[in-house]
């Protein structure tokens, strides 16, 4: 994939990295870089026209992917920080944590690792993202990091694990189209378009990750229903045991989803 001018370096922050940047190319992108150039927040109907330009951006790295699972090494990072994140998930549950600054901290270190691609990036952006999204989705977060102890409940967790999926592709995408801002439409920078189009791709993108309780809900029903051996519904209806395996084996069908 050639190099594209002026995408030479990406520079991640606290969450982030600085590394070489070889941006996607291809019609569709070209596309969508296009109608960002032409998008004015003062226009008429901007709204809706950003949400289009969203859209198209999704599409494009969609297609990409399925073109070519490996490119941008998107793909195979996911899978790796799911994995890990499912790992962290039992430990949550019994520890918890004492402010979101900890468990951003904790989660970026553990779930995003310190690998230096634009992919690596995206995870370690979408973690602390996720950790943000889900404090304003779960007010009693607040009481649980305050409360001196105790670990987080499994609802909170099972939104934790899907809004991080949906977190990485907006914030690979937020880089992507901030490059469009900053190369092509300069003047832009002032409206965000970037933030505001990874906030509306992860919005649609949320839905389509399978929820770890909402599937161990599901399997125990199924071996409740069937001659299942009693041991293995009881470890169905135990969370701090089944809960983190249903995750790990989730993965796959949660980056499929979110990536094609």
């Amino acid at each position: 994939m050639d190099e594209v001018a002026g995408w030479d370096t990406i520079v991640g922050g606290d969450v982030g990295t600085s590394t070489r940047w070889k941006g996607p190319n291809g019609d569709r992108w070209s596309s969508a870089g296009r109608r960002l150039a032409r998008w004015r927040e003062d226009s008429r109907d901007a709204d809706q026209r950003l949400e289009e330009i969203a859209a198209d951006h999704l599409s494009a790295l969609h297609e990409t992917l399925r073109a070519d699972r490996s490119a941008f090494g998107l793909y195979d990072t996911a899978c790796a920080a799911g994995e890990r994140l499912a790992g962290a998930l039992g430990p949550l549950a019994t520890e918890g944590a004492e402010s979101e600054d900890a468990l951003v901290a904790r989660l970026v270190l553990e779930v995003g690792g310190d690998g230096g691609t634009l992919a690596d990036a995206a995870v370690r952006r979408g973690m602390a993202a996720a950790v943000r999204d889900v404090r304003s989705r779960h007010p009693e977060l607040d009481d649980a990091m305050g409360g001196g102890g105790g670990g987080f409940t499994w609802d909170i967790l099972c939104d934790l694990y899907q809004v991080f999926f949906a977190d990485m592709v907006g914030e690979f995408l937020r880089s992507v189209v901030a490059e469009h801002v900053k190369v092509a439409v300069p003047v832009l920078i002032a409206a965000d378009p970037e933030g505001r189009i990874a906030d509306w791709v992860a919005e649609k993108v949320v839905d389509l990750v399978p929820n770890p309780c909402e599937e161990s809900a599901e399997a125990t029903d199924l071996a409740q229903g069937v001659d299942t051996a009693q041991s293995v519904v009881d470890a169905l209806q135990d969370p701090s045991a089944a809960l983190p395996k249903i995750a790990e084996l989730l993965v796959p069908r949660a980056v499929g989803r979110c990536l094609a």
